[in-house]
């Protein structure tokens, strides 16, 4: 029983240390940005014409924290993926560690880019699309810094995990779950499932967001199955061995090797 407890428990010990690196980090990280809240709102402010106002004492407080908790996840993230690594790393032959830190980079970086994309290009178009819409009606928008930046950091979020769907298909490629094959016949399915999950995951959950978001998880999804078609795992091979007609014939009919 002691054989047991005690590698669990140092497998526990890891893990709460490691926890302990990650939370110390984003907890510093989140102070320094917390200097420059400023900043990023007025950099997420950049679609909208309009000053942004608060309408509650805290309001403009929590969103100065949320947004400078997203800037210090980001920070974070080459120390949160080295922590998650050196866990990881014991487990792996040494052909598999080889790939551990390319891997870690590369999700690293995929998340970045689904923020820059999301931050660049969908961002402007959903705000101008609604603000537009107002003032077409003759309604002058005045937006709450509160609602604004929690939109703002969850279309961020979101993109930048769905971005991660092409490295999670090659993956998945790789250690033979699924394969090229299996994910192109169930490209419509995916096509369903896209729409289905923009719809529940978007903010506002309407036709123009939802299209926004299902778009590049369809053109995601692609590039997935074209990384699963050059990096997955080749099927097996069936290999027809000659038959000897002095071997004897089992009970199926097919002669027993």
């Amino acid at each position: 029983m002691a054989q047991i407890l005690n590698p669990l428990a140092a497998h526990i010990q890891t893990v709460k240390k490691r926890l302990i690196i990650i939370g110390a980090t984003i907890l510093v990280a989140l102070m320094v940005s917390f200097t420059f809240a400023g900043e990023m709102v007025a950099w997420l402010n950049r679609p909208f014409p309009n000053q942004l106002v608060f309408y509650g004492p805290t309001e403009a407080l929590f969103a100065s924290i949320k947004v400078s908790f997203l800037a210090a996840i980001l920070a974070s993230l080459p120390v949160i993926f080295y922590q998650c690594w050196k866990f990881i790393e014991p487990a792996l032959l040494p052909k598999e560690q080889r790939w551990g830190i390319p891997l870690f980079a590369l999700a690293g970086a995929l998340f970045a880019f689904g923020l820059t994309f999301c931050n660049l290009v969908i961002l402007p178009l959903v705000i101008n699309f609604f603000v537009s819409f107002g003032m077409d009606h003759d309604i002058t928008p005045e937006l709450s810094v509160g609602t604004y930046i929690d939109f703002n950091v969850k279309f961020l979020l979101i993109f930048g995990c769905a971005f991660e769907l092409p490295l999670v298909l090659t993956i998945l490629a790789r250690v033979g779950v699924v394969s090229a094959q299996q994910l192109s016949k169930y490209r419509k399915h995916a096509i369903v499932a896209s729409l289905i999950l923009s719809a529940v995951v978007t903010p506002d959950a309407t036709l123009f967001t939802m299209l926004l978001m299902a778009v590049p998880l369809m053109v995601l999804y692609e590039i997935g199955i074209l990384g699963a078609r050059i990096f997955g795992r080749a099927g097996p091979t069936e290999i027809n061995l000659p038959l000897d007609p002095d071997l004897p014939i089992g009970p199926a009919g097919q002669r027993i090797r």
